[in-house]
């Protein structure tokens, strides 16, 4: 694309601040937008807007690419509904882009058997707030975009597993032998940044190398940290988008020329610092 790229950042979050900050530092024109109207030490500008209201988005010009990276801040079926379905809708309706991404969530797939997953395999949640991410996944493929689908986010200041096991609250829920399939937060951006400079379209699943069992993860921390394995205990039903069992397969983004950092939870965990010095701060 001749000139400068300018790329609209729907939500500069966990993910989205660490995402726009790649693209800002590769030379593109970045504006970012939240609710606020600001971010954490952004080194562009950041534009106060809400996606489901159309009317704040329109006057902030056109774009060559959009990223709708914004979350539902832990809100239910409605707040997904706001955010990611009418949020992608407007963001269209509104630039027209040329190129779209859409940031959805590796949940939507609800395979409980242990299976691999490609993004080839059957997206049917159960729960009503994974339905209305495939809504928003389809509204987008209808339009030419790309749909990275996100599996659990980690990184400096979050990580559910190591806050539980490092607190003590840390439980092997069953068997220990559920799948969890994670990806750290700088590889999460830079995939979204590949997706973007490819131009890329259809499904993505973003996930790292090597997803690892409860057990596996809790038994490995145990032996890092030489501290013992966390007890056993009932399975957790009462997740918000479910419970899944399944391996999720990167090979379609790693085909496009990307790799994580790190490979899997454990080289995160054993080579960044940052992430388990902000979980250990008061």
């Amino acid at each position: 694309m001749a000139g400068t790229r300018r790329v609209f950042v729907a939500g500069c979050g966990f993910v989205g601040l660490a995402t726009a900050r790649r693209l800002h530092d590769a030379g593109w024109e970045v504006v970012g937008g939240t609710r606020s109207g600001t971010a954490s030490e952004a080194p562009f500008r950041i534009a106060a807007c809400d996606l489901a209201d159309l009317a704040t988005l329109q006057p902030l010009g056109k774009f060559d690419a959009v990223l709708h990276c914004a979350s539902s801040s832990r809100g239910g079926a409605e707040a997904y509904r706001q955010v990611y379905l009418e949020g992608a809708r407007n963001l269209l309706a509104a630039f027209r882009p040329a190129h779209f991404v859409f940031s959805s969530s590796t949940s939507v797939y609800a395979q409980t058997d242990g299976s691999i997953v490609t993004e080839e395999s059957p997206a049917t949640p159960s729960r009503e707030t994974g339905i209305i991410l495939r809504e928003a996944e389809d509204l987008v493929l209808q339009n030419g975009g790309c749909v990275a689908r996100l599996a659990g986010l980690y990184g400096p200041g979050r990580s559910v597993l190591l806050r539980r096991f490092l607190t003590g609250e840390a439980v092997i829920e069953g068997d220990g032998a559920r799948v969890v399939n994670q990806i750290h937060r700088d590889d999460a951006a830079s995939a979204l940044v590949q997706l973007l400079e490819n131009r890329a379209t259809g499904v993505y699943n973003v996930s790292d190398n090597s997803p690892l069992t409860q057990r596996e993860v809790y038994s490995w921390l145990a032996g890092h940290f030489g501290k013992p394995v966390p007890p056993t205990g009932p399975v957790n039903t009462e997740r918000k988008r479910g419970v899944t069992h399944k391996r999720v397969n990167n090979a379609k983004l790693r085909a496009l020329g990307w790799s994580p950092r790190y490979p899997s939870f454990r080289e995160a965990i054993a080579n960044d610092p940052d992430l388990i010095q902000s979980l250990l701060s008061p």
